[in-house]
């Protein structure tokens, strides 16, 4: 979903319609949208077209645009989002929640998926 948030980020930073980026690349307004939606994935080279018109790195638009780890060497750098980031700073102000994240995480999506019905 993260892709699809930043492509229509994009696009609106560059003023284009749907429509207009479908035209850019060679798609339909329907595909932009299934892009932006999460409904549809790209092809590889629909995707390449689409971080060079944006002018965006394809790490960026996958959602790996920030170093989390980093050592003298490239090969200890990982990647992870801003918008995860954002979401763990939030987490951690709450020490007990970020704990039992920390013990169980899937058990306490499961419950939070049930208790918002996703």
């Amino acid at each position: 979903m993260l892709i699809g948030q930043r492509i229509k980020e994009e696009r609106k930073k560059h003023g284009y319609t749907q429509e207009e980026l479908g035209k850019l690349l060679n798609v339909s307004k329907v595909s932009v949208c299934g892009y932006e939606n999460g409904t549809r994935t790209p092809t590889l080279e629909v995707f390449r077209r689409l971080v060079e018109i944006l002018d965006i790195t394809p790490d960026y638009a996958l959602g790996n645009d920030v170093n989390v780890v980093y050592e003298d060497e490239e090969k200890y750098t990982t990647k992870l989002a801003k918008e995860d980031i954002a979401i763990i700073t939030e987490l951690k102000k709450h020490p007990k929640l970020y704990q039992k994240f920390c013990e169980d995480p899937k058990r306490l999506i499961d419950v939070i998926n049930r208790k918002i019905n996703l």
